[in-house]
């Protein structure tokens, strides 16, 4: 199942099984990364990685430092949807397919400066509805 961006009636729909969420932290100016995996209707963030600490990103307790990065594992239920806030008053976020990093705005043409995300695993009828964003993140 592919999973599904929006923000208000733009919507765009990316073919993957996984992807990684990227941004920086706003105050800190480090990167903090999660990896998630659609598992039918569900979104399950399976990793995730912190560079430094400070302001609200503390690693959490089992948390291992390697190469300067914490790596852990949230304790998180699969999620229907996942919310982010998009403005421009602090980073944006990034969406990392198969290694490669692009800003939401990129998936998400007509993205306004300040606007809810709402990512999701796309129902099948949602896919048919807008293969042309598909396609456009293929010609990247």
């Amino acid at each position: 199942m592919p999973l599904c961006l929006s923000a208000g009636s733009i919507v765009a729909v990316v073919a993957v099984n996984a992807f990684t969420l990227a941004w920086t932290h706003s105050i800190e100016k480090t990167r903090w990364e999660e990896d998630w995996r659609l598992e039918g209707q569900q979104l399950r963030v399976v990793a995730a990685r912190i560079v430094g600490s400070g302001a609200g990103m503390e690693a959490p307790a089992g948390a291992v430092l390697r190469d300067g990065t914490w790596h852990y594992r949230p304790v998180l239920p699969p999620l229907p949807q996942v919310l982010l806030s998009h403005s421009p008053h602090a980073g944006s976020y990034e969406l990392c397919v198969d290694g490669d990093c692009q800003p939401i705005a990129h998936y998400l043409a007509g993205l306004p400066r300040v606007a809810t995300l709402l990512l999701s695993a796309c129902a099948t009828q949602a896919a048919g509805r807008t293969q042309a964003a598909d396609a456009a993140g293929a010609s990247r």
